[in-house]
């Protein structure tokens, strides 16, 4: 996944809750111009500016690698 499907995924969720970019920026405690730019591919965004607007949108990451089974485990041990 790439910065430009990123903001394409913002975008289409933002309007699929009925925000403006301002309305999601206020939200989000951020920048109508963050919002902008994200939606737009921007790929100097901070990472934790787009952690705060995909809490908004109720977007959550998933990380998925070959050995994220392995890192579970190792998690779950130490829990």
């Amino acid at each position: 996944m790439n910065s430009i499907e990123i903001g394409k995924i913002i975008k289409f969720h933002r309007k699929s809750a009925g925000l403006n970019q301002k309305a999601l920026a206020d939200l989000a405690g951020v920048g109508k111009t963050v919002v902008f730019d994200i939606e737009k591919g921007k790929v100097t965004i901070k990472y934790n500016t787009l952690l705060k607007i995909l809490d908004v949108l109720n977007i959550k990451i998933e990380l998925t690698g070959p050995l994220m089974d392995n890192y579970n485990l190792t998690i779950n041990e130490k829990s």
